[in-house]
């Protein structure tokens, strides 16, 4: 299986602008970052844009979940198939 395939890019929103461009400054832990919006200027900390962009995220990752689902179901049927091949009694539709 190609897990690179399930690799996405969500690109973050501002709840005010709903622009894509953001400026961060380093704080101390990776969770006290300042976000500030390119656009409206609107400061956040990186939970709170993730909270806020929580829907976008959780849409996507529905997505990535349906689509492995379905991956590796043709998989493993690819694998019996191939397994019971030259089995006259079993057969796969």
């Amino acid at each position: 299986m190609n897990n690179e395939k399930y690799d996405r890019n969500i690109s973050s929103q501002c709840p005010t602008c709903g622009c894509t461009s953001f400026s961060h400054d380093e704080g101390v832990d990776e969770t006290i970052q300042i976000v500030t919006c390119a656009s409206c200027e609107r400061e956040f900390n990186k939970d709170e844009l993730m909270l806020e962009n929580s829907e976008n995220i959780d849409e996507h990752l529905s997505e990535i979940k349906s689509e492995m689902i379905n991956d590796v179901a043709n998989e493993i049927h690819q694998s019996l198939k191939k397994a019971f091949s030259g089995n006259k009694n079993i057969r796969f539709k």
